[in-house]
């Protein structure tokens, strides 16, 4: 049979028919659990929502949360609101039958949650510099925080991410895809992509392991670093009001980056012939969907100002 060669493999010419969209498949095909699904992804979105632009306007509206701390807290909420909007609609219209994802839209929705996603890990990079910066040294805070810094770290994050999420998208639409165009995962992640990609994909599981490294690499050290010097504050310090303040304030970011990084790593930073199953998709709706719903209660529940600043609208 006449075929087509990509590497070692041959594709017969009857199979390389480029294909024109995806199919994305999901949890189930089991109707009864399709609905289910729908009414509570529907409620988790409607809470992410909520809580996210909740937390925007209460910044935006409280005078007692104008400092760079909160200002970093409302771009994180407003990132989390679109982290889930970029993928949680068009799953909730998977569950109604219509699973098709033309090319345009799925490499669409790849640039944006890879996008928002690596942005939102540089800012949590720069939320811990921040709380570094408030408690080793309060009385520079306002000099070393001031509104060039922290304006200048947050277009850097977009920037960074919108780099970021270009660059996976590009290549990852690059290929060719001449399989079947089903996709066995509820929205369109780079490792399933390339695993129904007919041509040659080692540089893009390389770089998708090489970038993704570097900047969980980077974000986590960040963090670790401005961790160290903020336990350093916490245990010279004598009052154990100041003491309790601290572990509210950067204690929840804590938690959140924790979650959020845990997750990442897990999805990407493993070989490529374990992924597309249906546990790596729960482990995609948790950090798409399911954090993004958590940080609000995480970063408000553990705040003081931020819970008074609720009782007060």
């Amino acid at each position: 049979m006449i075929g087509i060669s990509y590497g070692c493999c041959k594709i017969p010419l009857q199979n390389v028919t480029e294909a024109t969209m995806f199919i994305l498949l999901g949890f189930t095909e089991d109707v009864e659990l399709q609905v289910l699904l729908f009414f509570l992804f529907l409620a988790i979105y409607l809470f992410t929502l909520i809580g996210n632009f909740g937390l925007v306007v209460l910044v935006i509206g409280d005078s007692r949360l104008h400092n760079p701390m909160y200002y970093f807290l409302s771009v994180l909420s407003f990132l989390d609101a679109c982290y889930s909007t970029a993928v949680t609609p068009k799953m909730l219209v998977n569950f109604q039958k219509d699973k098709s994802f033309s090319f345009l839209g799925c490499a669409t929705q790849m640039f944006l949650f890879v996008m928002l996603g690596t942005t939102e890990s540089l800012l949590s990079a720069a939320m811990a510099y921040d709380c570094y910066v408030a408690i080793y040294n309060p009385l520079l805070y306002a000099v070393n925080m001031s509104p060039r810094v922290y304006v200048t770290l947050i277009i850097a994050s977009y920037a960074i991410g919108a780099l970021h999420g270009a660059t996976h998208t590009v290549a990852t639409f690059s290929l060719s895809f001449c399989r079947s165009s089903e996709i066995r995962h509820v929205f369109c992640d780079i490792p399933p992509l390339l695993a129904r990609s007919c041509s040659d994909t080692h540089t893009n599981e390389l770089l998708l392991l090489c970038l993704v490294g570097l900047i969980e690499i980077t974000t986590i050290l960040i963090v670790l670093i401005s961790y160290k010097f903020i336990l350093f504050a916490i245990l010279i310090t004598q009052s154990a009001e100041s003491r309790r303040k601290v572990f509210s304030t950067c204690g929840s970011h804590l938690t959140g980056v924790s979650i959020y990084h845990g997750t990442i790593l897990f999805s990407y930073m493993r070989p490529s012939s374990s992924s597309a199953s249906n546990h790596d998709m729960v482990v995609s709706i948790f950090y798409i969907i399911v954090i993004p719903m958590l940080n609000p209660i995480i970063y408000s529940l553990r705040n003081k100002d931020v819970k008074e600043a609720m009782k007060k609208l």
